[in-house]
């Protein structure tokens, strides 16, 4: 079918098969709804003092002052730059390594905890495990990054009760990009939205009986929420820096970028233009091939969307953008088949199982993406650690017959 048979927002341009998009009876989408809320009704002023105050709740009294979960990318940086810079902070910076880390962004993250001069951990899983995450997310979800996902908003957790650290500082609120929440909601980073936004609907114990046995239960661990009890007795506080002041990727990112030297990179069929976004993960692009072919939109149409809603791109302009970048085959997709096992045909036959109506992909009208010039720096160590991606596919093939019937 022609994509543009999609209903989409007027103003920003996103399709109704963006998760958790409404529109209203003027055609603007709940996404642009909220930017208005943000923008219009809340007291920000009132917001920071309310942010000065759980800062001055918390300062000098443990071994660190709060944890800032960190993967290096704009929005973690920003973070971290804020805190120590407006607060002169003490904070612990605690990264989860998906794997997939690329060297510009690891250059960045030396020059910012240097610059910065703070304290940082990292945390990289067991790759064997990782990989039969990842085949099993995306043969159920259509999303490999569960163990992403999960991991970067529990394992932080996990520290705070080892360090007995309670205040962790989060980026923006995902009522910036989804309506999960509102502006108009609290929206602590608990469980309740670890369940909601974060894990695709698979917990931990989901997911070692998904894997009928593969892994030891204890290397699900990193991926599973600490018992509330335990975050109680901490009186621990989780939340979106984003509550407590507004959110602008572009001006945040023209910081970093001045203050820290923080270096912008290509990322798969990105404009550009945004060398700011998703440049942490060298499976961006092919998270994105995956989205549109589920979806029939991915990152440029995001992008162009924020855009649009600042008044800073026309229609046509973003249109173009979109025509031009949008949708092609990644480089990095052999990568991926590669680390999970499978072939192009079993790749398709999964993702496109997972298409929201009414959109419908036609993989014969596919181009194909450019490679980013550090390409040939990604590494394919994982590649030579075989799992059994051909009795896993037959099990979902089966169950997927099943629940057909």
């Amino acid at each position: 079918m022609d994509e543009n048979v999609m209903k989409r927002c007027i103003n920003c341009g996103l399709p109704e098969t963006h998760e958790t998009i409404a529109f209203d009876d003027k055609g603007v989408c709940n996404i642009c709804r909220q930017q208005e809320f943000k923008n219009e009704q809340i007291d920000w002023a009132a917001n920071k003092k309310a942010l000065d105050q759980l800062i001055e709740e918390h300062r000098g009294k443990y071994d660190y002052d709060c944890i800032v979960p960190f993967s290096g990318g704009k929005d973690s940086t920003w973070t971290l730059h804020y805190l120590v810079k407006e607060y002169g902070l003490k904070p612990l910076v605690v990264r989860f390594d998906h794997g997939f880390l690329r060297s510009n962004l690891e250059d960045n993250v030396k020059r910012t905890v240097r610059h910065l001069g703070v304290d940082i951990m990292t945390f990289t899983p067991n790759w064997k495990v990782v990989q039969k995450l990842m085949l099993q997310a995306f043969l159920e979800k259509g999303d490999f990054c569960w163990h992403c996902h999960t991991g970067i908003f529990s394992y932080p957790m996990w520290v705070a009760l080892e360090k007995k650290v309670p205040l962790i500082f989060w980026g923006e609120p995902s009522a910036e990009y989804t309506a999960y929440f509102s502006y108009g909601q609290k929206e602590d980073v608990d469980e309740k939205r670890f369940n909601r936004y974060v894990n695709l609907g698979i917990s931990a114990d989901d997911m070692f009986v998904r894997l009928g046995g593969a892994v030891d239960p204890r290397d699900l661990k990193p991926y599973s929420y600490p018992p509330l009890s335990d975050l109680r007795s901490l009186n621990y506080r989780s939340v979106c820096l984003g509550s407590y002041i507004p959110w602008d990727v572009k001006k945040q990112s023209s910081i970093i970028q001045a203050e820290l030297g923080w270096a912008g990179d290509q990322v798969e069929n990105v404009p550009p233009q945004y060398n700011y976004e998703k440049i942490e993960c060298y499976m961006q692009g092919v998270r994105d091939y995956i989205k549109y072919i589920k979806r029939g939109y991915s990152r440029p149409s995001h992008l162009v969307a924020i855009d649009r809603r600042n008044g800073r791109m026309t229609k046509e302009e973003g249109d173009y953008l979109i025509k031009t970048y949008e949708g092609k085959r990644p480089p990095s997709l052999d990568l991926f088949l590669e680390f999970i096992g499978l072939t192009e045909v079993e790749f398709l036959e999964v993702a496109m199982s997972h298409q929201v109506s009414p959109y419908s992909h036609d993989p014969s009208t596919t181009e194909m993406g450019a490679r980013t010039d550090d390409f040939n720096e990604w590494s394919r160590e994982g590649t030579m650690v075989r799992i059994d991606a051909e009795g896993v596919l037959a099990r979902w093939r089966a169950q997927k017959s099943l629940g057909a019937k």
